[in-house]
This record gives structure tokens, sequence and C-alpha cells, in this order.
């Protein structure tokens, strides 16, 4: 009893050492304590030797980037933004800043991957109990499945396609976060020049105002007439305020998503988005749900139904054999249970297809409103231009005397507010191809994210 007890923890010592060494991972270490446990140190200074000529071997990580064709679109994507632009140092500036929560939970779903994709080995441990005799009892557990119904398969290809999805949503979150920076960015440039627009217009108005309160002090003009020039006055002011106020607080917030202070950029660059830049994020995940909506009913099929393993316990007692063994008993209900698993395979399609039909009639409107919002910037250019030009006439002849100072001030009201309207569409354009670009995840390149 006692030699087979010491032959047994001598098995399980070994069998804890062969574990240490298998979990780590591609290092030398674990090689160089099962060389001191043997006492081959000239055979683990073998094994550490670099060998230049040989080509390094491909990580797990390396093997799903190249057979994903998922991960490899992902990576493929190119950013719409120009290079060297506002808003591509703006969305450099606030990636280097990203706290990246969603890389971890891929970095996660990467090292689950790598478990699973070694499931199929046979798996061993210890056995010690203590008999009510006081012996102790230790035994080395050994278990090798030989015909599992595809469970093991499937769960590779789940912890396979778990890291797709969670590619995909790293890439949301990265695209989510720049466009809320270039948001931001964009609604503190459409308040600056507005409130340039208003400081100008202030001051025009500011001189329309003396004039009438001249008129009024010498009796030319009624003091109603001032007192609406005064009303006008405040309300620009309180529009100019609004505006920096709008400013300060889009900057405050970019500046605190940011590496550095953004406050010195200037200027909104011009770029265009096609719809057929890249597929739309919402689609790719639902592609990735599916396929691991797929994999998981394999492994529920499976779980359904027998399997036969190989093994038992050496030791003390040796027992080992083949086993026929399941996770659920059969029962009348097993037929409808495995229809319902092949079902979900037919609800993970239908989910794909929706997400595409939602993606598309989104872009379609997006698509709709850029050419409609384009199309009223141009007109609000247009007509801009004729109301400086109505300006100027009246102008010219309230100078020759032929028109009152409140019909110029009737005319330039007209002129200031076509200004703010021109800002207004074009700023609103650049949002809809920033939500456009952010829909299909061109808003970073591929490979930064």
């Amino acid at each position: 009893m006692k030699n087979g007890t010491k032959r047994a923890l001598g098995v399980s010592a070994l069998a804890f050492t062969l574990t240490g060494c298998l979990s780590d991972a591609g290092g030398s270490g674990g090689f160089a304590e099962l060389g001191k446990t043997l006492g081959t140190s000239d055979f683990v200074a073998r094994l550490k030797s670099p060998d230049l000529t040989a080509t390094p071997k491909p990580t797990h990580e390396d093997k799903i980037n190249a057979e994903s064709e998922i991960i490899k679109g992902l990576t493929r994507r190119t950013s719409v933004l120009p290079g060297g632009s506002t808003f591509d140092q703006v969305g450099a500036a606030v990636l280097a800043a990203n706290s990246r929560a969603a890389e971890a939970e891929l970095r996660s779903a990467r090292l689950r991957s790598e478990a699973a994709s070694k499931n199929w080995l046979p798996k061993i441990g210890p056995q010690i109990s203590l008999t009510s005799l006081g012996s102790l009892v230790a035994n080395l557990v050994v278990d090798q499945v030989l015909f599992d119904n595809g469970r093991k398969k499937g769960e590779r290809e789940f912890a396979i396609a778990d890291v797709e999805v969670a590619a995909v949503k790293l890439s949301q979150d990265t695209n989510d976060r720049v466009h809320t920076a270039l948001e931001l960015y964009t609604t503190g440039a459409e308040a600056r020049e507005k409130a340039t627009l208003a400081q100008a217009t202030l001051k025009d108005m500011s001189r329309f105002e003396w004039v009438m309160s001249e008129r009024v002090r010498g009796g030319v003009s009624d003091r109603s007439d001032l007192n609406i020039l005064r009303q006008k006055l405040a309300e620009i002011k309180s529009d100019q305020a609004r505006n920096l106020e709008l400013e300060r607080t889009s900057v405050a917030e970019l500046n605190a998503m940011s590496v550095k202070p953004l406050g010195d950029l200037r200027g909104v660059p011009d770029f265009r988005v096609p719809p057929s830049a890249a597929q739309p994020l919402t689609v790719t995940l639902a592609q990735a749900d599916k396929t691991r909506a797929v994999a998981q009913a394999k492994v529920d099929r499976a779980s359904q139904l027998p399997g036969l393993s190989a093994g038992g316990t050496v030791g003390d007692s040796n027992n080992l054999g083949l086993q026929v063994s399941s996770d659920t008993l059969l029962g009348l209900g097993t037929g409808a249970s495995l229809r319902a698993i092949e079902a979900t395979k037919e609800a993970a399609s239908r989910r794909v297809a929706q997400a595409n039909e939602d993606a598309n009639r989104q872009l379609s409107k997006l698509e709709s409103q850029i050419a409609a919002k384009a199309r009223q910037a141009a007109e609000a250019e247009a007509l801009t231009t004729q109301a400086k030009a109505n300006l100027d006439l009246f102008q010219r002849q309230y100078d020759a005397g032929q028109r009152q100072v409140m019909d110029v001030v009737g005319v330039y009201e007209t002129f200031a507010r076509q200004q703010q309207s021109q800002v207004t569409l074009k700023y609103d354009v650049v949002r809809l191809r920033l939500e456009m670009a952010r829909i299909l995840g061109v808003l970073a390149d591929g490979t930064e994210v």
C-alpha cells in the first residue's frame, strides 16, 4: 500500500510539473523547470539556444488574424478623414488618451480562444483521498474524449467567433469615440464662426444705433425706433454670448478627452464618405454574432447526445477503459430540444438580414439628407450674396437721402440672418457625413484600431 501511495504521489507530482510547463505559453521557463526536474540541464540549454535560421512559429493570435475574414476586413478599413487635417489631429489626440475598455475584452477573448484551441488534448489531474482506515489514497485521473458529436470543435469555433465579436465591438468603440470628439470640435467651430458673425453684426448695428440716437436727439426721428434698435442690439449680444459659451464648453469637453489641448485648432476640412466605403459595423457585428450562435448551437446539440471517452485512474487503484457519457439524459423532449437548437441558426441568419436592411435604410436616409443640406447650403450662399447686394443698394440710397435708417436696418437684418443660416447648413453637412462615417466604421484606420 505504501509503495502504491508513493508511486501515485510521484505521478501526481510529475503531472503538476507537466501542467506548469504546459502553462508557460511559448516561453523557455517551463522547459527549464522540466529540465531541472529530470536532471537534463544540457538538453534544456540546447533548447534555449536561439536558432537564427528558424522561422518564428505563428501564434494562435496570428492564425486567427490570418484566417478570420471579419478581422481582416476590419484591418483593411481606412479613415476618410484627410491626413494631417484638423479632424485627423483631433482623432489621433483622443485615441491616444483612450482607456480602451473594449481592448481588454478583446484580449480576454483571445486568451479564451487560445485555451479552447487545446481542448482536444487529454486532461489529467490528481485525485487524493483519505480512507476510513486513515490511509492516503492518491491516483492520477486521465480523460481523453474520443467522440463527442462535434462538441469540442464547436467550442473552438465559439471561442474564435467570440474574438471576432470583441474585435467588432472594439472597432465600434473606437469609431464612436472619434465621432464624439469630432462632434464636439464641430460644435465649437460652428459656435466660434457664429460668434464672429455676431461681433460684426453688433458693430454695424451699433453704428445704426448711434445714428438713430443722434436723429432722436435732433428731433428728426421717433424714440420708438431707437428703442427697437437697442432691443435688437441686446438680442445680438445675447446670441454672441451664448455662442461663446458653447464654444468654451465644447473645447473644454474635447480637451478632457485628449492627451493635449486642442483649443488652437481652426477650420473644418472638406471630406466625402462614399456609402460603399466599408460594410456597416452593425452588419459586421451581426455576422460575427451569427457565427458565434451557430457554434453555440453545435455545442448545445452535442450536449444532448451521448459521447465516447477513454480514461480512468492510475495509482493505488488502476481503472482504465472506455466510457459513454452525456450531459443530458435522453427523454421524450429531446427531439424538440434539438429542433429548437437548429432554429437558433435560422434566427441568427434573420438577424443579419435585418441588420443589413436597417443599415442600408439609415445610410440611404443620410445620403439623401447630405444631398439636401448641401443643396440648401449652396442656395443659402447665393441668397447671402443677393442679400449683401440689396444691403449695398439700400446703403447707397440712404446716403443719397432716399431711405430711412430703419429701412437699411431691416435689410441688414435679413443679410445677417442669411449669414447665420449659411453657417448652420454648412456644419449640418459635416455632422451628417461624420454620422455616416461612424456607421461605416471609417473614422479611424483599421490597423490603428
